[in-house]
């Protein structure tokens, strides 16, 4: 699920500055698809349904730029990268942007080269372990062989919450949270480590998820986001400001269902700029005045996101926690419109 610090940093750096020379944004125009890397799989954040759609919290980033930028949010490629893969992939220029679960850290945005647009959930560390192994503390797992996919910042926090704890582990080395779930439920480790919201998405997908357990744990501070190559801040502002249209529609009460009511009659003045009915907004990230319109429209606000995909009326039944809007207690905040 998240986070590699594996691959070699001059390689990836040498590979961003070449593909960010081109401008990301004329390129997706001219190609009328948008590339989107995303994880190999993932319950409620991204994964293809019955019918191969791809369908989830991370998708619906996706699918909006798609909408803002090209019209329609179904020209979308989705490329399916693993913990490894995912960065060489947007150095070298085969996907446009990365909305994969991955973690902002300095070393990710100053040292391989990339620009985080924003934070769209807000997770940490925990472990998952089956109920029968009666343990409720993570601080119970001294001896422990621990499930953990391999080029993530899971690795290394995994390592220093051990170490800290004066415990020891033995890692089982996983490349995709699919061989992570079958080794968990194989029995091949006795926990199995990633993100907290990965694990909750993991769980939702078992015969009998009653019989596994979240310890209480969270031993990390993992930003989610989506991300772009360096030297390219034409398209990371396109980006970054589809993510902030979502944010701030819930927080303004646009939704997909009203957003046509509310361009025509909101005298809300920021209402009015978001959705392109006063003012230049569009122009300035060079795209037309409804581009946020159809970003909201076609996937529905933030919070209508978080609800439909992985919300607690799904089977992921996450709570919005430190994921609700800044006015409801929560760290989801955008900048103003204007």
């Amino acid at each position: 699920m998240k986070k590699s610090v594996f691959l070699g940093a001059l390689t990836v750096a040498g590979l961003a500055a070449g593909a960010a020379a081109a401008g990301t944004l004329d390129d997706v125009k001219a190609r009328g698809t948008l590339n989107c890397g995303v994880t190999t799989g993932l319950v409620g954040f991204a994964a293809p349904d019955a019918n191969g759609e791809w369908k989830g919290f991370d998708v619906s980033v996706c699918r909006a730029v798609a909408a803002a930028v090209l019209g329609d949010a179904t020209a979308v490629e989705f490329v399916p990268t693993t913990g490894k893969t995912r960065f060489t992939a947007l150095a070298s220029g085969e996907i446009d942007m990365l909305a994969r679960n991955t973690t902002w850290t300095f070393s990710r945005d100053v040292d391989l080269k990339f620009t985080f647009v924003g934070v769209n959930y807000y997770d940490g560390q925990g472990f998952m372990v089956p109920k029968a192994l009666g343990v409720s503390s993570a601080k119970e797992l001294d001896g422990a062989t621990v499930c953990v996919q391999t080029g993530t910042t899971t690795e290394l926090n995994l390592a220093d919450f051990f170490r800290a704890n004066n415990i020891s582990y033995d890692p089982v080395p996983i490349e995709t949270n699919a061989e992570g779930q079958q080794q968990y439920l194989a029995g091949a480790c006795d926990t199995y480590t990633t993100d907290a919201s990965g694990l909750a998405a993991t769980r939702a997908t078992f015969e009998n998820p009653g019989e596994h357990a979240l310890l209480p744990e969270i031993i990390s501070k993992e930003p989610l986001g989506p991300l772009v190559r360096h030297g390219d801040d034409e398209w990371g502002d396109v980006v970054r400001w589809t993510l902030n249209a979502l944010i701030t529609a819930e927080e303004l009460g646009v939704t997909s269902a009203n957003v046509n009511e509310m361009a025509s009659g909101s005298t809300n003045p920021e209402v009015k700029r978001l959705l392109g009915t006063e003012g230049t907004l569009g122009e300035m990230l060079g795209l037309d005045a409804d581009w946020a319109m159809r970003a909201i429209s076609s996937q529905g606000n933030y919070g209508e996101i978080f609800a439909t995909t992985i919300g607690e009326e799904t089977p992921i039944a996450l709570s919005r926690g430190l994921n609700a809007q800044w006015t409801n207690g929560g760290l989801i905040y955008s900048p103003p419109f204007r």
